[in-house]
């Protein structure tokens, strides 16, 4: 992340880099829908195997298969590597990538439980919350496809510091595709570093990615995390505003404005912020 107040030509829309909270194998989620899981025929037994795994909302698919590893007790790596077999049901867009339709909540374990049984499970809970006619009316009223939507909703994600401003993020978003401006934001960035961090520097917006929403337009090619329920609405129904800019200065404190001038102002508070070593910003 940047210290310095941006030139026009760079302007920053966020300042935000999430951190998954994972201590000695457990995970601590904001809200988790308890999901039965059917295992598959041929599991190998496991009877130390833990009852439940949690899964956060915006967890990226990396998180989520080094857990799965350590759940069932995998060597590192293993979740990963069952993926071409997995027989995963994502949708056409996805192009085998399961990032964004690892649904966020709590999978029952058993001694049979398989990397191929729980990624399935994930997927099929994504696949019945996203399918559904609600959601594919949301996406059509917001001039997207359901995948289209899951990958706002990723974002949305991963770039909001609380329930209450999803729906402000998910319209930054919108009326920036709107009026032909990249999205620039941090989360696709640090997705493409696979990072999570409130610094981005001038060279780190040069990165060649198709995830470098500061050089690239529209959105990123996938989605960069896997978004919950609350996310999900919030791209499909946001509300009306003319917001361009958010930052969030400090904790508790975001501000949305349409305003570049005043946008700029609040960026330089925010480094202002950072720089006498204040409340970390998100």
């Amino acid at each position: 992340m940047q210290k310095n107040t941006p030139s026009r030509n760079t302007i920053r829309l966020t300042r935000r880099g999430r951190l998954a909270l994972i201590a000695a194998g457990a995970v601590v989620a904001g809200t988790a829908v308890a999901v039965p899981l059917l295992t598959l025929e041929g599991g190998t037994h496991r009877a130390t195997a833990p009852a439940t795994l949690v899964i956060p909302e915006g967890w990226r698919a990396a998180q989520v298969y080094d857990a799965v590893d350590r759940a069932l007790h995998l060597a590192p790596g293993t979740t990963r590597r069952s993926l071409p077999q997995a027989g995963l049901k994502l949708p056409e867009d996805a192009g085998g990538n399961p990032e964004g339709y690892l649904f966020p909540a709590t999978y029952a374990l058993d001694g049979r439980t398989t990397p191929r049984s729980l990624l399935s499970a994930m997927v099929d809970t994504a696949n019945r919350r996203f399918g559904g006619a609600p959601v594919a009316a949301g996406a059509r009223r917001t001039a997207l496809n359901v995948y289209q939507a899951v990958t706002v909703a990723s974002i949305v994600q991963a770039e909001a510091g609380s329930k209450d401003e999803m729906g402000k993020v998910a319209r930054v978003v919108f009326n920036r595709l709107a009026k032909g401006m990249p999205l620039q934001m941090d989360s696709t960035l640090n997705y493409a570093l696979n990072r999570s961090t409130l610094r981005t520097s001038e060279k780190d917006t040069r990165l060649d990615s198709p995830y470098n929403s500061y050089r690239r337009m529209g959105l990123p090619p996938t989605p960069i995390d896997n978004p919950g329920e609350e996310a999900m609405r919030a791209a499909l129904d946001p509300p009306a505003g003319d917001w361009l800019y958010f930052v969030t200065v400090k904790p508790g404190d975001t501000r949305f404005t349409a305003d570049l001038a005043e946008h700029e102002r609040n960026v330089a508070e925010f480094n202002r912020n950072q720089r006498s070593g204040g409340p970390t910003a998100k």
